[in-house]
């Protein structure tokens, strides 16, 4: 059975109650002693455990930030936009943790960047699929809906690219659903630009137009300029009316 997790997404299991990372390195630290002290060896693998979960933590968290970097410098210098090359390996590291660990949900996120990497920095959907329905299914197996929800997401990018429109688009709502349900609407209208797109090509201008209607809303009201703009750009598409 896997490990539950509390909600920033840590081992429950392997660090009982503790709820930072700032007090899971001090109970690392209270079980050196305690080996030390008391001759519990035991204590010294219980503490490579928690010292193991946050380096998972640590190493997921570092990646997603080497990734924000590389899309912030995509949109501002897309001539000069290069990945980092210590995201995949620290995508990679949290990965094998978490599988170590037992952590079935952690892994599954960590899949998932591994996944959005070779898929977004790569353009590489061919490696980027199968690691990321792995990441759906490990997901599932955890019921985490967030990453279910990234895993489809990009899942449907990567039909969206392959011009299977169908599969493309029971994927982005099959991700638009677990959105709305764990109360993402930012990601919902995210979610929405890629149907816009598929209406588009479809040729149901009245369905894109709907979709964009809604797509502007909800990124307004979660003040998501980025997303906004996408929906803008996407309607700009849109064929004139009669």
């Amino acid at each position: 059975m896997s490990p539950s997790r509390d909600e920033d997404g840590r081992s429950a299991e392997i660090i009982g109650v503790v709820p930072s990372p700032d007090e899971r390195l001090d109970y690392s630290r209270q079980l050196y002693e305690r080996a030390i002290f008391t001759g519990d060896s035991g204590a010294l693998a219980e503490a490579d455990r928690v010292l193991d979960a946050v380096e998972a933590d640590l190493s997921l968290a570092r990646g997603r930030v080497l990734h924000g970097r590389f899309l912030a410098q995509r949109e501002d210098e897309p001539e000069l936009a290069r990945a980092d090359p210590g995201e995949l390996p620290l995508f990679e590291r949290a990965a094998g943790l978490y599988q170590a660990l037992g952590d079935v949900a952690g892994q599954a996120a960590a899949l998932f960047w591994i996944g959005c990497f070779h898929q977004v920095a790569g353009r590489d959907d061919a490696a980027a699929v199968p690691v990321l329905e792995r990441s759906l299914q490990l997901a599932g197996q955890a019921g985490d809906k967030a990453t279910m929800a990234e895993a489809l997401r990009h899942l449907g990018i990567a039909a969206h690219r392959s011009g299977q429109l169908d599969v493309a688009a029971r994927h982005l709502e099959a991700s638009i659903q677990l959105r709305r349900d764990t109360g993402a609407l930012a990601g919902v209208a995210s979610n929405q630009v890629g149907l816009i797109y598929i209406a588009i090509a479809e040729g149901r201008r009245d369905d894109a137009l709907a979709l964009a209607d809604e797509a502007l809303a909800l990124a307004e009201a979660a003040g998501a300029g980025t997303i906004a703009a996408q929906v803008r750009e996407a309607r700009s598409q849109l064929p004139a009316g009669e």
